[in-house]
């Protein structure tokens, strides 16, 4: 029953609802029927040559925009290049340094129809990027995760996302931070993709 819940894509009346509310909290927002379309929005959005710092998620890599960011050649991934650093300080440096990306690039775990916007992590580092720290953030949603109110957003993180993100991690992972964005305070900032595809968990 909730697993059901949980996965069911919102119908096209909610999605246009949510987007409305959105719109008004100055979070632009798109809807796009497709992951393929998603995808093709998202490298729209990003000029060639800029620096990215990507959350993980696997609605991006159901996508292909993870690969597409770090294989490409075509943007500054620093994800990938965070990575690659194996002096711990070093890395830790970058990090800090990432979060003032000129792009984020990542999903959430749940919108309410009241347009708000709920994000959950373990580690919390994609918040800053969210909240304040990159100047352009461009968040992709399938509208599974549309729900109709934040005790509905709670419930969708604890009863059916957490299990789902423990086991792709391979262990039991837990809700550590979570960010409500209630209201965007720069028009244009962040831009949300509705993608009418069971995307992500």
């Amino acid at each position: 029953m909730i697993l059901m819940e949980w996965t069911e894509l919102a119908d096209d009346e909610t999605v246009e609802r949510t987007a409305e509310a959105l719109r008004k909290r100055n979070v632009d927002v798109m809807v796009v029927n497709t992951g393929v379309d998603a995808k093709t929005k998202v490298l729209e959005l990003l000029p060639k040559g800029v620096e990215i710092m990507q959350a993980s998620s696997t609605t991006l890599d159901q996508i292909g925009v993870s690969q597409e960011l770090e294989e490409s050649g075509n943007y500054r991934a620093l994800r990938k290049s965070i990575k690659s650093i194996d002096d711990p300080k070093q890395r830790y440096d970058a990090r800090r340094k990432a979060l003032g990306a000129e792009y984020a690039v990542g999903s959430v775990q749940a919108v309410t129809e009241a347009g708000q916007i709920v994000v959950a992590s373990a580690s919390g580092s994609q918040i800053p990027l969210y909240s304040y720290g990159a100047a352009n953030v461009i968040l992709v949603v399938g509208t599974q995760k549309i729900v109709k109110d934040l005790d509905a957003a709670m419930k969708r993180i604890y009863e059916y996302a957490l299990a789902l993100e423990s086991k792709r991690i391979g262990k039991g992972s837990s809700v550590n931070k979570i960010y409500l964005l209630e209201r965007e305070g720069q028009q244009g900032r962040v831009r949300l993709i509705f993608v009418k595809e069971r995307l992500g968990f």
